[in-house]
């Protein structure tokens, strides 16, 4: 199972911090002229999240989500209080351990969905057998 480390608020020393936002959108394919203006600032914590109350940081040990785009040491923001639905990806517990996985409802039951084909789907079953400790709203990657 991947296990998840250092559970945190986002709240860097309770202030934000505002970033200077581009003006226009960057593409990705063939270059363009360079803008070189900014249109303002950003603050993070405003953008990503939705309630401070029950949103978290955790940070992905292991390999089993990078289907998903979720690598080893990327950091999730969590959503304690948003609802579980098919297709969510989730921060479950099961058997006292905390995993990340796609929450599947299939008519046979739950099944906690690994998104790497060397890593197996674990069928819960009944939903007796599961907690969902939060829903993954954002993926932080870092870049190498």
């Amino acid at each position: 199972m991947t296990s998840i480390q250092n559970l945190r608020s986002l709240e860097v020393e309770g202030q934000p911090i505002p970033l200077l936002v581009a003006g226009t959108s960057i593409p990705a394919g063939y270059p363009s002229p360079a803008q070189d203006y900014f249109s303002g600032e950003i603050n993070l914590s405003d953008y990503l999240i939705h309630d401070k109350t029950s949103t978290f940081i955790v940070r992905v040990s292991g390999h089993s989500m990078q289907g998903a785009g979720i690598s080893d040491g990327d950091e999730l923001i969590v959503n304690r209080a948003r609802k579980p639905v098919d297709g969510s990806i989730v921060v479950a517990v099961l058997d006292g351990e905390m995993t990340v996985k796609r929450l599947r409802l299939t008519p046979q039951g739950v099944v906690l969905q690994a998104e790497n084909p060397e890593y197996p789907d674990i069928v819960v079953g009944e939903w007796g057998a599961l907690s969902v400790w939060a829903v993954a709203e954002t993926c932080i990657h870092r870049l190498n």
